[in-house]
């Protein structure tokens, strides 16, 4: 790789360039069929002022679908990690799927953090297009960060996929069932329906530990209390993470219920990292429903 590749985007080549493209998209005159052009845009994608590039990674969303091959090529084969970077920022901006294979592979093998940050959320913009290969890189056998910028991904898209995925919860990786439950747990309350919350209530008993935690986790954050008797169930998990994780959610939840069951549990309970958040929980509710006016 020769080092003149590497090397900043000449400032003033760059605020030329960027005269010139916005000028013609201003006036309507853009010509998408200018290659040169786009190329040069990619390079200039080097600029080391971060404003620039973002100008540049804007000016590539209003160009859209043209620009998309020329920014593909860059981001898999560009030796510049800023410009990798920065292609995959402008591939969010247009959203499209043909970009989905070179947005998998630089998540997986980009040597740069940020240009793998940067395919994830390319692939969260794409949409339910995305999801199968996701999906298969969550059932994979690769390093965690990519497993979680892909559970991040698909949690990103909320309830475009919400209904699409209730199907991958029967895979067999863990990792795919714990993406799909943190997927439906970052739905808005307003869009969740009934059978979302019936998987996330179904999950308590799944039978690996961090789906059984995540979807405690889930039922917790959206206090939802048909749930409280399922999670009073799992205060005796095998796990030590999924028994701290259910007595939050009971403690978010606050039902009454729940008292005897943590009490009855911090009797017996042998963790030291567990015993604390029973306790919490015990005490957050009592004062929560101490402080309730009494009904009439």
């Amino acid at each position: 790789m020769a080092h003149s590749q590497i090397l900043p985007h000449p400032p003033e080549a760059t605020d030329a360039l960027l005269e010139v493209v916005h000028a013609q998209l201003a006036a309507g005159h853009f010509d998408p069929g200018d290659t040169a052009l786009l190329a040069h845009m990619v390079e200039a994608l080097a600029d080391s002022r971060g404003m620039a590039r973002l100008a540049i990674v804007e000016a590539f969303g209003q160009i859209g679908t043209p620009a998309v091959p020329l920014l593909i090529e860059g981001l898999a084969h560009h030796p510049n990690p800023v410009v990798r970077r920065s292609c995959g920022k402008a591939l969010a901006k247009t959203g499209d799927p043909r970009a989905v294979p070179t947005l998998i592979a630089a998540l997986l093998y980009d040597e740069d953090n940020v240009a793998r940050s940067s395919a994830a959320g390319a692939l969260a913009k794409v949409g339910a297009a995305a999801v199968p290969d996701l999906l298969v890189v969550l059932a994979a056998d690769h390093p965690g960060s990519a497993k979680g910028h892909a559970a991040w991904a698909l949690a990103f898209m909320g309830a475009e996929v919400a209904d699409g995925l209730r199907a991958a919860y029967d895979s067999e990786a863990a990792d795919v069932r714990t993406a799909v439950i943190g997927a439906i747990a970052g739905l808005d309350p307003e869009l969740a329906a009934p059978h979302h919350y019936a998987l996330l209530t179904t999950a308590l008993a799944d039978p690996a530990a961090p789906v059984r935690a995540e979807a405690a986790a889930a039922l917790g954050n959206l206090e939802y209390t048909p749930a409280v008797a399922s999670l009073i169930d799992r205060l005796t998990d095998p796990s030590p993470e999924v028994r701290r994780t259910v007595a939050l959610a009971l403690m978010k939840i606050a039902h009454p219920a729940a008292l005897p069951a943590l009490r009855a549990q911090l009797a017996q309970e042998e963790q030291p990292e567990v015993r604390p958040v029973l306790a919490l929980a015990l005490a957050q509710i009592e004062k929560h429903l101490s402080a309730e006016p009494p009904c009439n």
